[in-house]
């Protein structure tokens, strides 16, 4: 095993899960409608599994808000698309440190990674070298006999730690924001989205 492990960056279009994920399995970071569409046909076909109590909305209502290309994914729709690609997807979250696991109920042989930063999902790929071209990234990786990837496992969480001693993430319940309509500062996500309901402003840059 040679390299290193980086992360590689994904554009923050409000669809970094998707297209995260879309590098990780086909090296394409422009993956997200089409994934979206997977996402929708899925839980359309399964209304008993993929109910309101389980969707936080009715199964219609949450077709047509995952094919909005502004909203985001979360952890539906890393397990959906964990069992779609038929591979564990890992999602390490820099503020915690804990790396969540989709599809491992499954068997896979293979496992992908993602880390998060509190907003933002990118890749997680093994290069040759530091500043190596993406062509050459690894992003799939063999799971063996005890669940692992092996060495490469450890690699990932030194990185993770390594990001989070740098602060590379957000608090989501305590990051500030500007507004960059009205200038307004606004405290955490909660806030945010109480000031884009009252004034229609969606448009907030974080500052610290």
């Amino acid at each position: 095993m040679e390299g290193i492990i980086i992360r590689r960056i994904i554009p923050s279009d409000n669809s970094c899960l998707f297209n995260a994920v879309g590098y990780v399995m086909d090296h394409d970071k422009q993956k997200a409608s089409e994934l979206r569409q997977v996402i929708a046909a899925t839980v359309a076909s399964d209304p008993a599994r993929y109910s309101e109590a389980y969707l936080g909305k009715s199964n219609e209502e949450y077709c047509a808000w995952i094919l909005d290309s502004d909203k985001w994914g979360g952890a539906i729709e890393l397990s959906i698309l964990a069992d779609y690609y038929g591979r564990e997807i890992a999602a390490y979250d820099i503020q915690t440190i804990r790396c969540d696991l989709y599809g491992q109920a499954n068997d896979y042989s293979e496992r992908v990674m993602l880390i998060y930063d509190g907003l933002h999902y990118d890749a997680l790929v093994m290069s040759p070298a530091e500043g190596a071209p993406e062509e050459f990234d690894q992003t799939i990786f063999a799971i063996r006999k005890d669940r692992t990837i092996g060495p490469v496992e450890g690699l990932a969480l030194n990185f993770v730690r390594e990001q989070q001693r740098k602060r590379r993430y957000t608090d989501p319940a305590n990051f500030t924001l500007r507004c960059g309509v009205c200038q307004i500062g606004v405290v955490g996500q909660k806030e945010a989205v109480e000031h884009a309901q009252a004034t229609g402003h969606v448009n907030f840059q974080e500052y610290r």
